[in-house]
């Protein structure tokens, strides 16, 4: 139930990501075959990686519960659920959605379901492929809203549910290490009693997630705000506790780091979306949106959603330090309205100092055309006193 929470929960983010103008002309059906349709997928994946780990899970204390293993569910039951789940998740992505989508959302079974599975007493690689699995969800509902996978967005999107699952992973493999142990699966925790490559890997991974705000902000996907609020205010707790963690390698400490990521993830999605530039587009202010095809279709929900992302946009800035301190205060303002940023118009200092580098660039393109010019005259004049000479 938690797998299928969070897989419709990132596939939805993903799909809303794309933006009111993606959405104008995307239907709520398609919406909903999305994130249904991926839920099922995820679905029916969990239960095939359970079917093939009857006895490992019996081993495992926080396993040994499972419906295969105490027989509540039959394995024939199980396989039957797994193929229903599994064909019924496809149709719906076909049906509803994109080949694209449709061909992630099945692969994506097979990947959990087989390779992931395979290597989970072989390999700590096994990690790596699982983490794989669960970046595809978010791009799945990108897609279904019309986007493309080469799109910046599409990788942002997949970068963060990718990067976000190894503090989050690593910490829980680090609590359970002697679980997973008895179960006999290959985990880095598991051949590594001083912690130190844990340690290490999360440490890694949690700076690699902190800089993704960063790199969205300098690809213009999201307005400079992110990078504060995402990068900096977010991420603050989250490198704190994974330092923490390195210094003492407690069951404590490792909790901690697996708390941060459960509150991490919905946070880090929510700012992307207020701060993204897609939710600053405008949509028609009626309740009727013509589409492509000519069809009239009820877009009441579209625009109530923008209504409520534009305000609260609009009260994050009104209780922005960075706003007050700039506008109110100093009064500091570069540029005409046309420099300003397309987003907000922020004032921030992060946006200053975007606008102030543009404007000192155009200051020396404008400094090095004037020399040229002082150059050419003095060419054109020495010239003609030769000519006259």
């Amino acid at each position: 139930a938690r797998l299928s929470a969070l897989v419709v929960s990132t596939t939805a983010f993903g799909f809303v990501a794309a933006g009111p103008t993606a959405l104008a002309f995307t239907s709520m059906p398609t919406f909903a075959a999305a994130s249904i349709g991926t839920a099922l997928c995820a679905s029916s994946a969990a239960t095939f990686n359970q079917v093939l780990e009857i006895e490992r899970d019996r081993q495992m204390k926080r396993t040994c519960n499972r419906p295969l293993v105490t027989g509540a569910v039959s394995k024939e039951m199980a396989v039957g659920l797994g193929c229903l789940t599994g064909a019924s998740g496809g149709l719906l992505l076909g049906l509803g959605t994109d080949p694209v989508t449709t061909m992630l959302g099945v692969g994506n079974v097979g990947l959990y379901a087989g390779l992931y599975t395979y290597l989970k007493p072989k390999s700590e690689i096994n990690t790596w492929v699982g983490a794989v699995v669960g970046a595809i969800p978010p791009v799945m509902g990108w897609t279904a809203a019309g986007g493309s996978l080469m799109d910046a967005e599409a990788i942002l999107l997949g970068s963060t549910l990718f990067l976000w699952q190894f503090p989050h992973f690593f910490a829980l493999n680090w609590m359970y290490r002697a679980d997973y142990k008895r179960g006999g699966f290959a985990m880095v925790a598991v051949n590594d009693p001083n912690g130190d490559r844990t340690a290490s890997l999360i440490k890694r991974y949690a700076i690699y997630l902190a800089s993704l705000p960063f790199l969205s902000t300098a690809l213009e996907v999201t307005s400079p705000m992110f990078a504060v609020d995402g990068g900096i205010l977010l991420n603050s707790y989250a490198l704190y506790v994974a330092f923490k963690f390195d210094k003492e390698r407690s069951n404590a400490n490792a909790r901690k780091v697996f708390l941060t990521s459960l509150w991490y993830l919905p946070c880090v999605m929510m700012l992307f979306l207020l701060h993204s530039r897609r939710w600053h587009e405008e949509v028609p202010d009626d309740d009727k949106l013509v589409l492509k095809n000519g069809e009239v279709e009820d877009a009441s929900v579209l625009v109530s959603m923008q209504k409520l992302v534009n305000e609260i946009q609009q009260k994050g800035r009104d209780l922005c330090m960075h706003e007050s301190i700039v506008a109110k205060d100093v009064r500091i303002w570069v540029g005409n309205e046309s420099n300003k940023t397309v987003i907000d118009g922020s004032k921030c200092p992060i946006s200053l100092g975007k606008a102030v580098a543009e404007s000192a660039n155009s200051s020396i393109a404008t400094e090095e055309e004037i020399e040229l010019k002082l150059e050419s005259t003095q060419e054109e004049s020495q010239s003609l006193a030769n000519e006259s000479s």
